[in-house]
C-alpha cells in the first residue's frame, strides 16, 4: 500500500463516528479509501453521510495519522484493511467488520485456524491451571490460541499456549502502543515476538469501557469456535459467548462446582446449548470437521489423540509422575517426595496429564496412571 493509500485508511480509520458500517459503505460506494476521503460533501451525503460525518472525514485528525505513521516505522508492525486480500477470512464474514487492523509479530497467525479461550479476570487457582492446561495442549495440536491479554484466564490461556511450544494471538482493546494492563507488559513483548498482537484500535487509545465489547468480537470472529473456562453471570466473557452464537461459532464451556460463583455463568451457558467441556478431545471431536477447509485432513483427520500426544516440551515434571506412579495410587505429597518437583510445577503436569487421559484423580486425593488407549 502506498503512502496516500494509507493515510486515506487512517483518515476513515480516526474520523470521529465513522465506523465499521459507514466505512463499508464509503467503500462500496466510491471504491477505495482514498477515493472516500477525497469525495465531496455532496456526495457524502448522497450516501447517507451525516453533517457530522462528513465533517470529520473533511477534517482528518493530522497530529493522531503522524502518530500512527510513526508507530508503523519499525520492523514487525503494520496494518491490514478490510481490502487486503491478507484481512483473515473468518473476521471478514462477520457483522460490523473491522476496517482496519493494526497488528504486531507474525500477521500470517491471522489467518490460521484459532480457538478463543476466555473467562474471568478474577478465575480461581483451578480455572487459571485449566485455562493454562488446555491452551498448551490444544497449540501442541495445531491450534493457534486466541485471547483479550486480560488478567485472569486470558493470561492464563496465552502463556499456556507459548509454554506448549504453539502460537497465540491477543486481541487488545487499545492502541498497539500501549499495553493493557500494564501487567502484562512483559507478557505482550512475547506475544508480539511469538504471536502476534492485533487491535482495530489506533495508537493513542485507551483502555476505555466501550472498547472491550469491540474488543470481543474480534476474539471471537477470528476463531473457529470459544472456549469459556470461568465466568461469572455477568462476566464480559459472555458477551465474546453472545458473539461467537451470533457469528456461528462453536461455543465450548467448562463446568466447575456449583459452589464456585466463578462457574455459573459457564453453567448457564451449558444450559443454553454450549458443549460440555472436560478434556481436549471435546473440543477436537466438534472442530476437526471445520478444520478441513482450513488445513485439509492431514490436521482434521490425523490429530493425534490425548494419549498419543507428546508430553508438553518433554516436561520433566510430567514424566517423573508417569515415572513414580506405576501402578501405586500416589497422593500430591508423596509425588511431591518422590519426584523432588515442586507442588506448582507438580499440578500443572497434573493437569496436563489428565487431560491427555494419562492420569485419573482416585480417592483419598490421590492419582492413578492409566493404561494407552
Amino acid at each position: 500500500m502506498d503512502g496516500a493509500a494509507l493515510k486515506a485508511w487512517l483518515a476513515l480509520c480516526r474520523a470521529p463516528g465513522v465506523g465499521s458500517v459507514a466505512v463499508s459503505r464509503l467503500l462500496e460506494s466510491f471504491g477505495s479509501a482514498e477515493a472516500a476521503v477525497g469525495a465531496s460533501s455532496s456526495a457524502l451525503r448522497a450516501i447517507g453521510l451525516s453533517g457530522a460525518q462528513i465533517d470529520a472525514l473533511k477534517k482528518p485528525d493530522a497530529a493522531g495519522i503522524a502518530a500512527d505513521l510513526a508507530w508503523l516505522d519499525a520492523a514487525g508492525r503494520g496494518v491490514l484493511t478490510i481490502a487486503d486480500a491478507a484481512y483473515p477470512a473468518a473476521l471478514r464474514q462477520i457483522a460490523a467488520a473491522p476496517p482496519l487492523l493494526f497488528w504486531q509479530g507474525d500477521v500470517e497467525l491471522l489467518g490460521m485456524p484459532q480457538l478463543a479461550i476466555v473467562g474471568s479476570r478474577a478465575a480461581t487457582p483451578q480455572g487459571l491451571d485449566n485455562a493454562r492446561a488446555f491452551a498448551a495442549e490444544l497449540a501442541r495440536r495445531g491450534l493457534i490460541i486466541t485471547s483479550g491479554l486480560a488478567l485472569g484466564i486470558d493470561g492464563a490461556a496465552h502463556r499456556g499456549a507459548l509454554e506448549g511450544g504453539g502460537y497465540t494471538v491477543a486481541v487488545c482493546a487499545t492502541g498497539l502502543d500501549r499495553v493493557y494492563p500494564a501487567r502484562h507488559k512483559a507478557l505482550a513483548h512475547e506475544i508480539a515476538a511469538r504471536g502476534v498482537l492485533v487491535s482495530e484500535f489506533p495508537s493513542g487509545v485507551q483502555a476505555l469501557a466501550e472498547n472491550f465489547p469491540r474488543r470481543n468480537r474480534i476474539i471471537s470472529g477470528l476463531s473457529l469456535g470459544v472456549l469459556v473456562v470461568e465466568a461469572a453471570r455477568e462476566s464480559g466473557s459472555l458477551i465474546t459467548a453472545r458473539y461467537a452464537l451470533e457469528q456461528g461459532r462453536e461455543l465450548f464451556a467448562i463446568p466447575g462446582s456449583i459452589h464456585n460463583p466463578q462457574a455459573r455463568g459457564c453453567h448457564a451457558l451449558i444450559r443454553q446449548g454450549a458443549r460440555l467441556v472436560e478434556t481436549v478431545d471435546d473440543l477436537l471431536e466438534e472442530l476437526g470437521p471445520l478444520l478441513r477447509p482450513w488445513l485439509g485432513t492431514r490436521l482434521a483427520e490425523q490429530m493425534p489423540t490425548a494419549a498419543e500426544a507428546p508430553l508438553a516440551g518433554d516436561d520433566p515434571a510430567a514424566a517423573a509422575i508417569l515415572a513414580a506412579l506405576g501402578d501405586e495410587l500416589l497422593t500430591l505429597d508423596a509425588l511431591v517426595e518422590r519426584t523432588g518437583q515442586t507442588v506448582a510445577d507438580l499440578q500443572t503436569a497434573l493437569t496436563i496429564l489428565e487431560l491427555q487421559g494419562r492420569i485419573a484423580p482416585a480417592a483419598g486425593g490421590r492419582y492413578q496412571r492409566l493404561p494407552p488407549r
